[in-house]
């Protein structure tokens, strides 16, 4: 019998973006980042102690600096030294406060910021979680890794250095150009031009940071995502010799985002260059006009170095802020690729709060069931009708793509059934909330994930309460507690990232004893005992019966032996029922499920002994 472990169909990462794209708008970056304001919400009183700090910061560094300027002109002018002290202390506790002051805004800041990024983490984590499997199918895990980490650390240039600075580069520079403007009327009016060409450059060049910051942004998911593929599939890299293309194809990636980053850096010299320019025309205006001032007799010569030092003052935070604002398209962009994420609609939502009252009984029921993946792709399931009775096994077969493990999909709800309805004790799946339904299955998958932690704590992610007793237990039943105590730690033995040590056979063991932990009422068995060899699952046989008795069992399954242990059997052909009956009625049939038996026994013949 061929192969019967049907996957639902997979997309290239732009396809699955045109499938998705018409679910929602998407969130453009002006509206993200007011989004990220309001995400702030909740640190208030760290960003107001913050704004406070910045702003007693550039106060007191524009008054010592004004302090040590005018302490410079009066001593130019003739005043004894003297009477200098007393201003000579003043600017010393000004630099102190200042120093103060600076290095508590830098605390805080990034206090608020790194508490602002922890939680926008955790709620990305929680929209994966919220969309998973359908959503990661159309994605790269390591483009995903990198939204998760990358994109929100991005982000912290925002909170961090963005927040708090705009205000202060909106106040301080008035309050420095109407000192100015006691110094002397005319002097704000010559600066006045150039601190506002300095502000607006960021918004010309604006359009374009942001393009080239979403071109970043992407071309590093895509390396992200390349690489992580290559570290996880280097055993097969090697094995096919195939090291030297994987390296070209990493190669072309990098320089793909080198090109990226180099175009943003032109795009980032080039403002920094114009702010550069137009900060020192400014100071030159002023210095100039100041000069012709004291020529005139308009000004005092003690108070021209005061002049000079107020302008460089009014550039200083606008400065800060435009230097920032340069790496805003990175942000902006950041900020899309994550609000994607979390605006991602799911692809199942729960229409309840409680499940239904009263008893109910592990009985499962599909009545005419249709659902395709897509808008735009074939049905996998259409009109499909069969129910398992509470305690019965029922086994799936048919050809690989038949839409036996569509089935589970959506008896999971990892989708929702696009026609038609599936039951759970009379009840539709639908009223029951998501968690509750999973709660009362338990499943055992052919694609195993083990973490990276021990044996034993792999197994009780079945049932987290559990003794370690019940653990053993659960593992001498899926026959997996002899070479887990072989192993060098025994139970606490740690696994490794993808459990690379342990065999398939090994780790499908170990995801059995965790399933059976479980001990829900329903048992669905896809492919479970594909990889153990003929031993192990004769071994396995045994706890199975005993593990079945009582329980609603859906399997799905390629094996004569583990298909003859179901009470009934469905077979599948292109989403529909083909037929339904025990194994020998079946064959009896002469229909899809005997000749699915012959060709099984036929592959078999032609094995070597």
């Amino acid at each position: 019998m061929q192969h019967t472990h049907s996957h639902a169909p997979t997309h290239s990462h732009s396809e699955f973006e045109e499938i998705h794209s018409h679910q929602h708008p998407g969130t453009t970056p002006q509206a993200g980042m007011w989004r990220l304001i309001g995400d702030m919400r909740s640190h208030w009183g760290g960003l107001i102690f913050t704004l406070f700090c910045g702003l007693a910061n550039h106060a007191m560094s524009i008054g010592s600096a004004v302090l040590g300027a005018y302490m410079v002109g009066k001593a130019a002018t003739g005043t004894p030294v003297n009477d200098l002290w007393p201003d000579f202390w003043w600017l010393i506790a000004l630099v102190i406060g200042r120093t103060v002051a600076a290095w508590l805004e830098n605390l805080y800041s990034h206090i608020v910021a790194f508490s602002i990024l922890g939680e926008m983490r955790l709620k990305m984590y929680r929209a994966l979680e919220r969309l998973a499997p359908g959503y990661l199918g159309g994605r790269r895990s390591g483009d995903i890794a990198a939204s998760t980490m990358d994109d929100v650390e991005v982000l912290e240039l925002f909170f961090a250095h963005t927040a708090s600075p705009m205000v202060v580069a909106l106040v301080v520079p008035f309050g420095a150009l109407v000192g100015m403007a006691l110094v002397h009327p005319l002097l704000p009016l010559v600066l006045l031009p150039w601190v506002v060409l300095v502000a607006l450059i960021p918004m010309w060049l604006g359009k374009r940071a942001e393009q080239q910051g979403q071109v970043v942004r992407g071309k590093l998911g895509e390396l992200a995502a390349e690489l992580v593929d290559s570290i996880q599939g280097l055993r097969e890299i090697v094995v096919f010799g195939q090291q030297k293309a994987q390296v070209n194809k990493l190669g072309l990636h990098a320089r793909q985002f080198q090109k990226a980053q180099i175009s943003y850096g032109q795009r980032s010299g080039l403002e920094a260059a114009a702010t550069i320019a137009l900060t020192a025309l400014g100071s030159v205006s002023v210095l100039a006009l100041a000069a012709w001032l004291v020529a005139q007799g308009s000004l005092s010569r003690s108070l021209y170095p005061v002049a000079v030092v107020l302008a460089g003052a009014s550039f200083a935070p606008v400065l800060g802020l435009t230097d920032t604002a340069r790496n805003f398209g990175l942000v902006k962009a950041a900020v899309r690729r994550v609000f994607t994420i979390l605006d991602e609609p799911s692809l199942t939502v729960d229409r309840v709060d409680h499940a239904p009252t009263g008893v109910i009984e592990p009985a499962i029921r599909f009545e005419q069931v249709g659902f395709h993946y897509g808008p735009d792709l074939p049905n996998a399931l259409e009109d499909l009708s069969f129910e398992i009775a509470e305690g019965e096994t029922v086994a799936l077969v048919g050809h690989s793509g038949a839409g036996k493990s569509t089935c589970i999909n959506l008896l999971f709800r990892f989708w929702d059934v696009t026609e038609g309805r599936i039951t759970l004790g009379g009840h539709d799946l639908r009223d029951f909330p998501q968690s509750d339904l999973r709660n009362r299955m338990a499943l055992m998958p052919q694609d195993i994930y083990l973490f990276n932690m021990s044996v034993r704590d792999n197994i009780r992610l079945g049932q987290p309460s559990a003794t370690d007793e019940d653990v053993e237990k659960a593992a001498r039943t899926a026959q997996a507690h002899d070479f887990i105590a072989a192993l060098p730690q025994g139970y606490d033995t740690i696994c490794g990232e993808r459990a690379i040590q342990l065999s398939g056979g090994q780790r499908q063991r170990i995801a059995i004893a965790r399933a059976l932990l479980k001990n829900a009422p329903i048992l669905v068995m896809d492919e479970a005992v594909s990889n153990l060899d003929t031993e192990s699952e004769r071994a396995f046989q045994v706890g199975l019966a005993q593990l079945l008795k009582g329980r609603t069992t859906l399997l799905i399954a390629h094996r004569l032996s583990t298909i003859r242990s179901a009470d009934r059997i469905v077979v599948l052909k292109d989403g529909r029922v083909a037929e339904s009956g025990t194994h020998g009625e079946l064959l009896a049939k002469g229909g899809v499920y005997a000749q699915l038996i012959a060709s099984q026994q036929q592959r078999d013949a032609l094995l070597p002994d």
